[in-house]
């Protein structure tokens, strides 16, 4: 790495051999994005060697202990995941199944174990949660939009009540509210 890099922080003042003299107020691992007074804002490769140091910016230490990026790491894992808490079965139901039975009587059912079955609703509980995790927090959606879209979780959360019984924790209900 060029030593000159660790004066390249926000606020340095560089000399440009086409646009002059510049103030440098964003970067990245690859570019500078500096202002120039004639010229507005420009993105400048850190390749690029035509660029003089006029005057330094402190650049602030943004190394990572190992502490630190396990609990970042963990709040991303926390916040991303499918599952975000254990959630039981009510016991009545363990071992049990679920049988669906064709109208036609000369169709064969189809019998599926309950906690299968209780695991695929869990998961689309989960990945609903996500979702609505997702719309809130999208920076291209504006209010109205978030609010639109939210009412359709809230409608299927509603229509999903239907399987509470078999919750064994009333907080893990689904709920229209």
């Amino acid at each position: 790495m060029d030593p000159r890099e660790n004066a390249l922080g926000i606020g340095a003042r560089i000399k440009h051999p086409s646009f002059g003299e510049g103030i440098v107020i964003d970067l990245d691992l690859s570019t500078l994005t500096v202002f120039f007074k004639g010229a507005g804002d420009k993105e400048i490769s850190r390749s690029f060697t035509g660029i003089e140091i006029v005057e330094g910016a402190r650049v602030p230490d943004t190394t990572l202990d190992m502490p630190a990026v396990e609990k970042a790491l963990k709040r991303v894992l926390k916040d991303m995941s499918d599952i975000s808490q254990p959630v039981t079965m009510a016991s009545k139901w363990k071992g049990g199944s679920v049988e669906i039975k064709p109208g036609n009587r000369e169709m064969q059912s189809k019998e599926v174990p309950i906690d299968t079955f209780y695991h695929k609703i869990v998961m689309v509980r989960d990945r609903l949660r996500v979702l609505e995790q997702n719309i809130n927090s999208h920076e291209k959606l504006d209010d109205q939009d978030k609010v639109h879209m939210q009412q359709y979780i809230t409608r299927v959360y509603g229509s999903l009540t239907t399987f509470n019984v078999l919750f064994a924790e009333k907080e893990d209900h689904f709920s229209s509210k």
